[in-house]
C-alpha cells in the first residue's frame, strides 16, 4: 500500500497546481501589484500637490487687464491659459472681462 503524496521509494511526489491553485497565485500577485502601484501612485502625487496655504491674491491696479495680470503671474506660462485659470478662481463668466482697480484676485500659483 503506497501512502497518499508518496512514491515507492518514499520521496514525496512533485508539487502540482491545479487549475484552482493557480487563479489563486496569480491573483494573489496580480493584488500584490495592485497594492504595489497604488502606494507608488499616491506617494508620488503628494510630491505633485501645492504648498498649503492661502491662495496667492492680486490687488487691481489702474489701467491693468487681466491679461497684464496673467502675464506677471505666470511668465512662463500661456497669458490665456493663465487668464481662464483666473476667471475660474474668481467665477467670472468667458464674457466678464471688466475688472477694476482695487479689485483683489485670486491668481493661480506660478509653475
Amino acid at each position: 500500500m503506497v501512502a497518499t503524496g508518496m512514491r515507492r521509494g518514499g520521496d514525496p511526489a512533485p508539487l502540482r497546481l491545479t487549475r484552482r491553485g493557480r487563479v489563486v497565485v496569480l491573483t494573489f500577485f496580480l493584488l500584490l501589484a495592485s497594492l504595489a502601484s497604488a502606494v507608488l501612485w499616491t506617494t508620488a502625487s503628494r510630491a505633485d500637490d501645492p504648498p498649503a496655504g492661502p491662495p496667492p491674491t492680486v490687488v487691481v491696479q489702474a489701467d491693468d487687464t487681466l491679461w497684464d495680470i496673467a502675464a506677471r503671474t505666470d511668465p512662463g506660462r500661456s497669458p490665456h491659459a493663465v487668464a481662464a485659470e483666473i476667471r475660474r478662481l474668481n467665477g467670472l463668466g468667458v464674457d466678464e472681462i471688466a475688472i477694476h482697480a482695487g479689485d483683489t484676485l485670486v491668481v493661480p500659483r506660478a509653475r
